[in-house]
């Protein structure tokens, strides 16, 4: 079987193309340059201030939550595997007039592109499913943090990924953990997005991760949960 992680590159190659001129739904990058806020409330709310910090955003796509967490005050570096995704978020930098680094790479080669120390390591919705491990996941953020940095991490319930809707009802369709060498193969003719173009890299590699695997790669590489 051909390489997962490049058949999976260039399909986001091509779907940050489109996501870099969607400026209707999804990224409304028109109303992001003229200065409104990204991020969810649920991420808004929980981040806090972050004047100051030192911030890694893992897989970072084109870049428009990155410069989000600048326009908050903070000191930040997006890694994506994506060249074309980092194109276009350089150009939302340069448009903004906000600074961050961009850095091509995936996410088991962060410690050598991208070796901090961080404070905060972001990375948030859609993003473990195109990892085959995330021991290794897990590893890596614990590499790059600073002496009691965190991870602030939002996707969706691992629970909801196992369904699959049919007859108007949800059924059960894919086990609640896919081995790392078996990825579920997908073929969508376009992006999530309204953008109607048809993409000629359509076949992705995916894995879902359950919730226990996710919280015990995390707590074997030393990452806590944080005191309340």
């Amino acid at each position: 079987m051909a390489d997962p992680i490049d058949i999976n590159r260039r399909n986001w190659d091509e779907r940050a193309a489109i996501h870099g001129r969607d400026a209707t739904r999804d990224y409304m990058l028109d109303r992001f340059r003229a200065g409104e806020d990204a991020l969810h409330a649920i991420e808004a709310a929980e981040l806090g201030d972050i004047v100051g910090k030192r911030i890694l955003h893992l897989q970072c796509h084109i870049g428009q939550d990155t410069l989000c967490l600048v326009r908050r005050g903070a000191v930040v570096t997006g890694l994506d595997f994506s060249g074309e995704a980092l194109s276009v978020a350089r150009r939302l930098a340069e448009e903004t007039g906000l600074k961050a680094d961009f850095v091509q790479g995936t996410v088991d080669q962060a410690p050598h592109l991208t070796p901090g120390p961080f404070d905060l390591v972001f990375t948030t919705w859609g993003t473990v499913c195109w990892l085959p491990d995330v021991r290794v996941w897990a590893r890596v953020i614990a590499s790059v943090l600073a002496p009691g940095g965190e991870l602030y991490f939002a996707d969706a319930h691992p629970g909801f990924l196992v369904l699959e809707e049919h007859a108007g009802g949800l059924l059960t369709k894919y086990d609640f953990q896919t081995p790392a060498d078996r990825p579920l193969e997908f073929v969508n003719a376009t992006t999530y997005t309204a953008d109607p173009t048809i993409m000629t890299h359509q076949a992705t590699r995916e894995w879902i991760h359950s919730l226990s695997a996710i919280l015990s790669a995390l707590i074997d590489a030393g990452l806590g949960a944080r005191p309340l």
